[in-house]
Order: C-alpha cells, then structure tokens, then sequence
C-alpha cells in the first residue's frame, strides 16, 4: 500500500511539479490550494504526511497547522520561502516535523519526504507495548534532563519537554556520541539523513529551538556547546 500525501500549495506550478514528481515516486498524492480546503479534506480523509506551505490564501499555514495539531499528530513538512514565517511555526510549538526552503530541488524534496516517514514508523513501533519494557530502562540522565531515549520524551525538574522529532533527534544524537563535535554537515547527514546543501539557517534554528527548551540560559548554553568555525558538541554537564 502506498504512502498517501496532502500538498496544502496555492502555487499550481509548484503544486503540479511536486504532485508529478511524488506520483512517480508511487506516492499516492492530494492537492489543496489553500488552509480551508486542505481542512475539509482532512476531515474526510487520512494521510501519512501534509506538505504545507505557510504563505496561503483564506487561512495561512500556520493558522491550519495549530488546527491540524489540535487533532492529529500527522507528519508536517514546512514549505516556505520566507525563513521568518518558518522560525516563527516552530517558535510557537505547533509541532512541524521539518521543513524545506524554497526553491529546492525535486531529489531534496522527496528525500526529506522518505525520511520522514521512516521516521514516523520508528516512532509508531516505539509507542507499542512489546518495547515498552524497552524504553524503560532506556533513560538517560543528563543534568537536569532525562531523556527517554527509545520513548521519544524528555523531561527537566520532572516537568515534560515539548520537543519536534528533529530535536530530539538532535539532542538524542548528542547524547548517544558524547565525546564528538560535529560540524553541520555531519549533523545534517546523521538527522536528516540526506546530503548537506548548505543551508545554514535549517540546522540554525533547530538548535536555537532546542537550547530554549532544554537551557536555563539558552544565550550561554551548557547542554549543547558551540565551537566556532567548526560545529556543536555536548557539554560537560
């Protein structure tokens, strides 16, 4: 059974392109043209993944996102040109699993696709009663945080962490090679699993995101440590 996708796009050039090329990749593939009508498809029907640009007509995208958050925890990949529209649907916590710059590349596109849904699986499989006895005893404690590293939870002073996938990914990634500094590059390829095109501002954000959530002082940061001119490492804490 093929994967099913909604594209929420009011460009029908873009829509058209990224629809053909999903389609060739045996996608099965739904298109809205703005936040109301991707809603009243969702009401209807079932997806494995939403393709959401933020710049829409009727409704914007984040506005459809808070709603579609509100009901389901669907996979969410971000398509936006405008990376302040972008910091700002993550800022908020409306839990977009990951997004694209635009222009990109049909191959990056369907790659960030992929990887989310092998994502989504893992995850699923986490959630199920036969590694339950798993991710118990798969707690680490860092600081002030403990991480549950197989159950996708993290929680500081006992009070729970809202964290995206790709920030626990990220911090999960920390936690698992301790000793290691990796430059973006390197981080790209372990998290997004995919070739590292040089856009600075994806990796960027995310860390930002996460320092805010996990650090008491995220402008002087103790969990995840810049070292200039070459990339992050876990700190010594």
């Amino acid at each position: 059974m093929s994967h099913r996708i909604l594209i929420v796009e009011d460009d029908q050039f873009i829509s058209d392109m990224v629809n053909e090329s999903l389609t060739k990749e045996g996608f099965e593939v739904t298109a809205a043209f703005d936040g109301e009508e991707a809603l009243e498809i969702l009401n209807t029907q079932t997806y494995d993944i939403i393709l959401l640009d933020l710049m829409l007509p009727k409704m914007d995208g984040i506005e459809c996102l808070g709603i579609i958050r509100s009901k389901s925890m669907i996979p969410v990949l971000i398509m936006s040109a405008k990376d302040e529209d972008v910091d700002k649907a993550l800022g908020l916590g409306l839990g977009a699993d990951d997004y694209i710059s635009k222009p990109f590349s049909m191959i990056e596109l369907i790659a960030r696709v992929k990887a989310t849904l092998r994502r989504e699986k893992h995850y699923m499989r986490s959630q199920s009663p036969e590694v339950e006895k798993e991710n118990k005893n798969n707690i680490v404690k860092i600081g002030n945080l403990s991480v549950d590293m197989s159950g996708f939870s993290v929680t500081k002073f006992d009070k729970e962490i809202n964290l995206t996938a790709k920030e626990f990914q990220i911090l999960k990634l920390f936690i698992s090679n301790p000793s290691q500094v990796y430059t973006k590059s390197q981080l790209y390829n372990s998290v997004w699993e995919d070739d590292y095109h040089g856009d600075e501002n994806v990796i960027n954000v995310h860390i930002r995101r996460l320092r805010e959530k996990i650090e008491d002082d995220p402008s002087h940061p103790t969990y995840i440590k810049t070292l200039w001119g070459i990339g992050y490492k876990l700190g010594d804490v």
